[in-house]
């Protein structure tokens, strides 16, 4: 227990203080995420909070947990660097979908070949126990970089990212440490530690953004950690086994992974790719139905911990009841909202370097003039 509350002790101090270093230099250097017509936000806000997420995660994993021990942490860290860079590289110059997407292949490729964290059963899912390693590791490809994406989408307003990384780091953490996973246990807390120290200040209004430096990293650690989980609940040797490990690990992510399998379905049904942007998402949906940012992340999170204590008390059904009782509830609640009758939309527009009311640019970070700066403190 010590361990634990000393590595995400390390982890908070260290993002708590380099945040402020970092809207430091996002003052100095006046770089901003700019609103447009679809984002949410009407000020521009700094997005390289991911630098300090990633700084206090890094440090308090590396000095915490044991690498002779666990030599398959070396690839973790090595597919966090890849996912770190490849977002701080979105955050600051826009890059393509596809690029993003190898990006994001590479990183699975280091956690499944080096790491071997692959799943190698459905567990009862569908009826399918052990699965054919070419369908293992397709299966583990797609669980990884849907959940990456996932904490990336979900990452449209004040706070919400965060909270909902914080409640997955929680549960994950907690069952590892009374599984005595210890390492697994220590990564979580690692990253709960700095997003804790990062919603300081990032709830609304928010002074800083994650970035996708910071949603696709807590995605990356994530989709470690429930695939880790399914291999290791379902072993009845395990100080604390769980029947319908997958749909309980689902239902730990519901939130950010059903929006992103129903906003990427859209998509694709529409015949867009599914990395397009729009105002699609559940958070949007809550912000037109009147909802503010800090109604929305309470309701989410609160949804969130109904989903996780409903199928953990039902587990014992089997893996396919409890994933259809989760979607059907699921949908159920979305139809609600999605048919409830939205307020107006409000258009934002941003103000451009030379007075004009349009604002086009290649990238997502912006440099200001001083006196547009100034005015849109204002």
């Amino acid at each position: 227990m010590l361990d634990v509350l000393l590595t995400a002790s390390v982890s908070f101090i260290i993002t708590f203080l380099a945040i402020p270093v970092v809207l430091q230099v996002a003052e100095t250097k006046k770089l901003y995420d700019i609103p447009d017509e679809r984002k949410v936000h009407t000020r521009p806000v700094a997005s390289l909070g991911g630098v300090g997420i990633f700084a206090g995660f890094m440090l308090a994993a590396l000095l915490s947990i044991e690498a002779n021990l666990n030599p398959e942490f070396q690839s973790f860290f090595a597919a966090a660097l890849v996912i770190f860079f490849l977002g701080l590289k979105d955050d600051i110059m826009i890059l393509s979908a596809s690029k993003k997407f190898i990006g994001q292949i590479i990183a699975a490729s280091i956690l499944i070949h080096v790491g071997k964290i692959k799943l190698v059963s459905m567990y009862g899912l569908f009826g399918f126990y052990e699965v054919p390693e070419a369908f293992g590791l397709a299966l583990s490809y797609l669980t990884i970089i849907v959940v990456i994406n996932s904490f990336n989408l979900i990452d449209g307003i004040d706070g919400l990212a965060a909270s909902l990384g914080i409640l997955t780091m929680f549960v994950f953490g907690s069952y590892f440490f009374a599984i005595n996973e210890q390492a697994y246990a220590l990564l979580s807390f690692a990253m709960a530690g700095s997003l804790v120290a990062f919603m300081i200040f990032n709830h609304h209004p928010a002074r800083i953004f994650m970035g996708d430096s910071g949603s696709l990293m807590i995605g990356l650690i994530n989709s470690i950690l429930v695939i880790k989980f399914i291999n290791v609940a379902h072993d009845p040797l395990v100080a604390i086994p769980i029947p319908s490990a997958v749909a309980v690990g689902f239902a730990v992510l519901i939130v950010p992974l059903l929006d992103t399998l129903r906003v990427f379905s859209i998509r694709i049904l529409k015949g867009r790719s599914p990395f397009t942007p729009d105002r699609n998402h559940v958070h949007h949906m809550l912000l037109d139905s009147g909802f503010g940012h800090s109604a929305i992340t309470l309701i989410c999170v609160s949804v969130n911990i109904g989903f996780i204590a409903l199928a953990f008390f039902a587990r014992s059904i089997g893996p396919n009841y409890v994933l259809m009782i989760i979607i059907g509830l699921s949908f159920a609640g979305l139809g609600i909202l999605y048919y409830r009758k939205p307020r107006r939309r409000t258009m934002v527009i941003a103000r451009r370097i030379d007075g004009g009311t349009e604002l086009k640019t290649s990238s997502k970070v912006v440099t200001l003039t001083k006196e547009v700066h100034a005015a849109d403190q204002n």
